[in-house]
């Protein structure tokens, strides 16, 4: 049998409904993993034992009961910690909020507590989603489970950790510039941005009121696509909430993609921006795998990635810092540098620099839904290169905004990261696929379709053990 740390959720899922897996086996197995290894990846602010063993009793005796509450029941789950989790504090990883304590869950808590999720506490995230792996903060960074002197990806650094080793087989994360889709890529896992509006950020830490997104990482195209299910939906309390019930999206995933057409965005990693050679094989690969699939595969372009880039940087830095402009102004000090230095430059746009921005959106957010009408998806790269050394900070700084995730925080389309082979060094390779807004079905098709073809999915980290 598998080992209980690296089933999937659908796979966890059958045996207890099976009855050959206790939830309550399953949530202790994964809390003596994480207690025995997570010192070496830092992929926890806190773990929740009490919480998780209360919520795995109370999934056993639903089993026992009859009481079947869908897929998620009896699966554990983590929170980046920026996610309220009602009685529980959410520090968004800083010093400014050491003291916050939630007095309600998120609207995304709320589901996966509905679902019967496990909970198993809360993950590390870069400084309120924005900073860098810092190491002048209340808790140290996370690392990357593939080599943990390299960092994991962020902002949702801890989450990207905890699925990439083993602690959990689900977690949430927020992802405003690609903070979803960076960890995935560079721990080798699934990571969805959500087309905007689709998940309510209500309870959770804001970054950019017109970028936010929360969404699901896992270790599978078909675990993400459960996980999106349940934390999915309208909610009022989000005023940038879509009018849209959940769906499954699971429901054309065995379909395939042979006929279908796919867009590939070459330029933003051959010209734009130069990928590692590794890494510009393993994007053209993956779609070839496509092509042989089935698909049509033909080249797109867009405007240049430097423009994406800059409107992403206008909006995000100017709505950041009309968050930030109290605590920037009489506690600077408290944040740490390299989340100072990034937040900063946002208080020198002006009124009219944003609403530039705004306008050229909807003009290069407009082409690109054009392509939409000739395609599918669309196929490009994640990640430029693989993840740096930790302790690196020129090199990480410098290799951060080297990506191609932007585009669709601005566009909002769905986005979906996954692994698509290993460097020589030993650290994972990825690619995102895009789809039109609100089909999420089909980018989890396209995505299935992939790591059925492929075996990458399946590798594991070798973490230390000492």
């Amino acid at each position: 049998m598998t080992e209980l740390c690296w089933l999937t959720v659908a796979e966890a899922a059958r045996m207890m409904r099976a009855k050959t897996l206790s939830p309550v086996d399953y949530a202790k197995a994964l809390l003596e993993r994480v207690g025995r290894l997570d010192r070496h990846t830092n992929a926890f602010i806190k773990v929740d034992a009490e919480h998780a063993l209360a919520d795995a009793r109370a999934a056993e005796a639903a089993f026992a009961a009859g009481q079947d509450r869908g897929p998620l029941l009896g699966i554990p789950y983590a929170l980046k910690d920026i996610i309220d989790y009602g009685g529980e504090v959410t520090t968004a990883h800083s010093k400014i909020l050491l003291a916050n304590r939630a007095a309600a869950d998120a609207f995304v808590t709320t589901r996966l507590k509905a679902a019967g999720g496990i909970y198993m506490g809360k993950l590390s995230t870069h400084e309120f989603a924005i900073g860098g792996p810092a190491f002048d903060l209340p808790f140290p960074p996370a690392r990357n489970p593939w080599n943990v002197k390299h960092h994991p990806g962020g902002s949702s650094s801890g989450s990207g950790s905890a699925v990439g080793a083993g602690y959990v087989p689900m977690a949430l994360g927020t992802d405003t510039g690609g903070s979803v889709r960076n960890p995935a890529s560079m721990c080798g896992i699934v990571g969805l941005k959500p087309t905007y509006g689709r998940v309510s950020r209500a309870g959770v830490v804001p970054l950019s009121f017109s970028l936010d997104h929360v969404g699901p990482m896992t270790r599978t195209v078909e675990d993400n696509a459960l996980m999106l299910a349940a934390i999915a939906g309208h909610d009022p309390a989000d005023p940038g909430s879509a009018a849209r019930a959940s769906e499954d999206f699971t429901r054309e995933m065995n379909k395939g993609v042979k006929g279908l057409k796919i867009g590939l965005i070459r330029h933003f990693y051959t010209k734009d921006l130069i990928a590692d050679a590794e890494m510009a094989a393993g994007v053209d690969k993956a779609a070839e795998t496509l092509r042989a699939l089935g698909a049509e595969l033909r080249e797109i372009s867009t405007v240049p990635l430097s423009e994406w880039a800059a409107v992403n940087r206008v909006m995000l830095l100017s709505e950041a810092c009309s968050i930030h402009e109290k605590w920037l102004k009489e506690r600077p000090g408290d944040y740490a540098s390299m989340t100072r230095r990034r937040l900063l430059p946002g208080m020198f746009f002006s009124a009219v620099d944003y609403m530039q921005a705004s306008r050229r959106r909807r003009q290069i957010v407009a082409e690109l839904d054009a392509h939409f009408a000739d395609v599918d998806v669309i196929v490009t790269a994640s990640s430029m290169e693989t993840a740096a050394e930790i302790t690196d900070t020129p090199l990480v700084e410098k290799t951060y905004p080297r990506q191609a995730r932007t585009p669709f925080n601005v566009s909002g389309h769905p986005a979906l990261a996954l692994c698509c082979g290993f460097h020589s060094n030993g650290l994972p390779l990825a690619f995102q696929i895009v789809g039109r807004s609100f089909d999420e079905a089909m980018v989890y098709r396209v995505g299935h379709a992939y790591q059925q073809a492929t075996d990458w999915h399946t590798r594991r980290p070798a973490l230390p053990q000492g």
